[in-house]
């Protein structure tokens, strides 16, 4: 598989498959019980831990010397838990000292070294996409917006800068009538679309 030519591909990652596929699978009778009931648990774990890092608060005089050395400059205010794992040198175990979980609250999964070790992976790789993840549903929403917005009879191509010669052949070939069938062509990607979309403004504003 291209993940190039993925859609929406950092949502399409190998971390999160699970996330994405187990439910379906169990709507086909393809996940056992054991499978489930892990998956279940993993599932509640990782948005009990974003949630929980959510609303942790660490204070810059709680941050001790090994932690301050991977943050590379101090801590000059109060930060969420979860905004200090979007950075890179972090990595969840890292907020042990600063954002303790309760040992009464939602941490049985913590016994289990196999779910331990996806739980905390997951929820690392969700604080450190969070970002691009939201810009990229934004394109996403922008995009379903406009998936009816015809696309001119007579529209050229060649004066929609920032594509591709690829994506320019594509879109020659196929001539799509609206902005929706021009995003369901094969090999032209988001980001060519979204050129598509703000010449269309363009030429909207100059009319």
């Amino acid at each position: 598989m291209f993940t190039s030519r993925a859609e929406y591909r950092l949502s399409l990652r190998e971390d999160n498959a699970d996330l994405r596929l187990t439910a379906r699978g169990r709507e086909l009778g393809l996940v056992d019980d054991s499978r489930w009931s892990f998956f279940e648990c993993k599932r509640a774990a990782v948005a009990h831990e974003v949630s929980r890092l959510t609303a942790a608060i660490v204070h810059p005089a709680a941050v001790d010397a090994n932690l301050l050395a991977k943050l590379g400059t101090p801590l000059v205010r109060e930060a969420h838990a979860l905004d200090l794992l979007r950075r890179p040198e972090l990595a969840y175990d890292d907020l042990d000292q600063v954002a303790p979980w309760d040992a009464s609250g939602n941490g049985a999964w913590r016994g289990d070294a196999r779910l331990a070790e996806q739980v905390k992976l997951q929820v690392d790789v969700q604080a450190k996409y969070s970002g691009y993840l939201k810009r990229q549903n934004d394109e996403i929403d922008r995009q379903q917006r406009n998936e009816e917005l015809r696309l001119p009879e007579n529209i050229d191509y060649a004066d929609v800068r920032g594509l591709s010669n690829e994506a320019r052949q594509h879109l020659c070939d196929v001539r799509p009538e609206t902005l929706g069938q021009a995003a369901r062509i094969p090999g032209l990607t988001p980001a060519a679309v979204s050129l598509l979309l703000v010449h269309l403004k363009k030429r909207d504003r100059a009319a």
